[in-house]
């Protein structure tokens, strides 16, 4: 690969893991932060008390944008040699990135729950992160499979 930069259609496979994560985390933050202001909105208006800990739900989705970061560094090391995986890139991508909108679905659901009854975010923590359990797995273990290459 000459001097980093991505010059070639074949080169596409590890930037697209990262791509593909990075838009889920963008879809699901944007999501989960248009529930966390309409719920704000309704706290406001109803003069109670808006939990910033609905800023917690709205960036759980970030942290796909850096599973995919470090699938494509093992990746870009695969390429810098010779072996460019289209399939793992896009496959890889693709449940990291559906995984950070799921979560930030579930995370739009919590934040309509928690303006509505002030309770509960331990309960609602737990169905995202369950939720970010998916993008792990992918992660490890496509990291498992491309160490062995």
């Amino acid at each position: 690969m000459d001097s980093g930069v991505i010059l070639q259609f074949k080169d596409l496979g590890f930037i697209m893991v990262f791509a593909l994560a990075a838009c889920g985390s963008a879809f699901g933050t944007g999501v989960a932060g248009m529930a966390a202001v309409g719920a704000w909105k309704k706290n406001f208006s109803q003069n109670k008390s808006a939990s910033f800990l609905l800023v917690a739900l709205v960036g759980a989705p970030l942290t796909q944008t850096i599973y995919g970061n470090i699938v494509m560094t093992k990746m870009y090391e695969l390429a810098a040699r010779g072996q460019y995986l289209w399939g793992v890139g896009a496959f890889a991508g693709l449940a990291i990135g559906l995984s950070a909108y799921f979560q930030g679905r579930c995370g739009a659901c919590a934040c309509d729950a928690m303006g509505e009854t002030g309770k509960g975010f331990g309960n609602y923590l737990a169905v995202v992160g369950i939720v970010e359990t998916v993008a792990l797995f992918v992660m490890v273990f496509t990291l498992i499979i491309l160490g062995k290459m």
